[in-house]
């Protein structure tokens, strides 16, 4: 089994007290995960799935005498799928206010719904965490740092969802059946959407502007939508982990772009399968978007996993000066260029030094980028 980061972060976090919650990505290993934490322990656990209709009949407000009785002497209790559960919050604030003892351990793939349910109840009483596709660091650990970089062209093009990066020879067919059948199943449940095929037409052309600023009208006039709709489903699908936004650093100079986004996937692997191009590397046309998909991504996991606090951008300004990935933290901004070429000339513009005064400028490239993703430098 492949080794992951956060488990060890968890353990930490275990005072059967407060809840701990894990979001991330369906199948990218959550239940796994509390399920080991809990083994790590030596202590026995009552397994509970949202999804399961026993359980959604047992986990509700009136039924906590029976839901206690069924915990047994169990002293870890894992609540997977928890945003299929009415009224979750309210629940697990009971169970944690009668003070039993236990460790509840909660799963979700939707970010939105769960957070919703356990804002308020929770307040104080739980912890929040992420788990995604398997990390560099993670990989590197397990397969050694050769053999990590002699299969990377695969990671790029495959992603590193966990059933993937073990079954690398499947890798086709476990992406389509995660693109088919997991993908939208939390964003259609979420708010009971009609048009399936509209979120298809935006994931594929948000799979085509990878590392370009989008826009929301002209997204919208592509997908033959409106803008608030297309707006609304791009935001349950980063509530669901399937994308996410990178906003644009500004000091308020004019001309500098301050309202664009960009987006990226989580996952190679899927925006790929989105795309029905699995194609090698070395026959790609988009290997930039590619590796600065892969290397956001991945900086993503490494940072959320250590515990940052700051605050990850791009910048741009009108005369088309670029830098691809801007890290602010302590009032002190760190600026990458992500080059998959590693001989290619890289220079900072000096509008977003004078601007900025970075502390580390850097271009990111195939010769040391496993270094920036395996240490934590804040």
């Amino acid at each position: 089994m492949i080794e992951r980061t956060l488990r060890q972060v968890l353990a930490t976090r275990i005072d059967f007290k407060k809840a701990i919650i894990i979001f991330g990505p369906r199948q990218t290993g959550k239940t796994t995960l509390a399920k080991a934490l809990a083994t790590q322990l030596q202590q026995p656990f009552v397994y509970f799935n949202g999804d399961a209709s026993v359980t959604k009949t047992l986990w509700k407000t009136e039924n906590i005498a029976a839901l206690t009785q069924s915990f047994g002497t169990k002293k870890i209790v894992i609540l997977d799928e928890a945003q299929m559960i009415d009224q979750v919050g309210l629940i697990c604030k009971q169970l944690i206010d009668a003070e039993l003892g236990i460790q509840l351990i909660i799963t979700g793939s939707s970010s939105l719904t769960i957070a919703d349910k356990t804002q308020e109840p929770l307040t104080g009483r739980k912890w929040e965490h992420y788990l995604y596709p398997i990390s560099c660091a993670e990989l590197m650990t397990h397969q050694g740092i050769p053999t990590f970089l002699e299969t990377l062209s695969q990671y790029l093009v495959y992603g590193m969802y966990p059933e993937v990066v073990t079954h690398l020879q499947d890798a086709k067919a476990v992406l389509t059946n995660i693109a088919s059948s997991y993908l939208y199943k939390d964003v259609l449940a979420l708010v009971g959407l009609k048009k399936p095929q509209l979120l298809e037409k935006i994931l594929k052309a948000l799979a085509l502007q990878v590392g370009n600023e989008v826009s929301l009208n002209e997204l919208a006039t592509l997908v033959s939508a409106d803008v608030k709709t297309v707006d609304n489903y791009i935001y349950l699908l980063e509530q669901v982990f399937v994308v996410y936004r990178l906003g644009s650093i500004s000091r308020s100079e004019r001309n500098e772009i301050s309202t664009k986004k960009k987006i990226y996937f989580y996952d190679n692997g899927i925006r790929n399968a989105l795309l029905g191009n699995f194609a090698p590397v070395p026959l790609r046309q988009d290997i930039g978007a590619l590796w600065e998909n892969f290397l956001i991504a991945e900086r993503k996991k490494m940072l959320a996993y250590h515990g940052f606090y700051g605050r990850s951008y791009f910048w741009r300004n009108k005369q088309q000066a670029e830098i691809d990935y801007v890290e602010e933290i302590d009032g002190k901004i760190y600026a990458y260029e992500l080059k998959c070429n590693p001989t290619a000339k890289s220079k900072f513009s000096s509008s977003f030094t004078n601007a900025f005064n970075p502390v580390e400028t850097k271009v990111i490239h195939p010769e040391n980028f496993w270094q920036w993703l395996n240490t934590y430098p804040y």
